[in-house]
C-alpha cells in the first residue's frame, strides 16, 4: 500500500498470507536469501508438502519425537503453509476470501490444538 496500490480485500489477504509464513518459517520477504527471482512465497511452495519440517522454524518444532507426534505436527504445519501460499498467490483472483481463510484456520486448529 505504501507504493500507491490501491486498498483492497485481494491486498489484505495477500498481506496475511506473508503475515502466516513469516511467523512460520522465521523469514521475511526482504531478506538476502529472495534474491534472483525467490521470495518468501516461492520458497514456502517449494517446500510443499514434503520439506515443510526443513522451512519452518525450529522454535515451532515439537519435544515430542514420536513418529507420530511429529507427523500430526507436519500435517498441522503444511496446512498452514499451504494457507499462506494460497493467499499470497500474484494472481488476486487465485486467493481465497478472509472468510474461506478464517473458516480454514478454524478446519485446521480443531484436529491440531492439542499438540502443544
Amino acid at each position: 500500500y505504501g507504493m500507491g496500490v490501491r486498498v483492497s480485500l485481494q491486498g489484505d489477504v495477500y498481506s496475511y498470507g506473508i503475515l502466516l509464513l513469516e511467523m512460520f518459517t522465521r523469514k521475511r520477504p526482504t531478506d538476502d536469501m529472495f534474491l534472483n527471482g525467490l521470495s518468501l512465497h516461492s520458497y514456502a511452495e517449494m517446500a510443499l508438502p514434503n520439506q515443510v519440517m526443513d522451512i519452518v522454524d525450529p522454535i515451532m518444532l515439537s519435544d515430542d519425537n514420536t513418529s507420530s507426534g511429529r507427523a500430526s505436527l507436519q500435517e498441522c504445519l503444511v496446512s498452514i503453509i499451504t494457507l499462506g501460499v494460497l493467499c499470497s498467490s500474484d494472481t488476486p483472483a487465485e486467493r481465497k476470501t478472509m472468510s474461506e481463510v478464517v473458516s480454514e484456520l478454524h478446519q485446521i486448529k480443531k484436529p491440531f490444538q492439542d499438540l502443544r
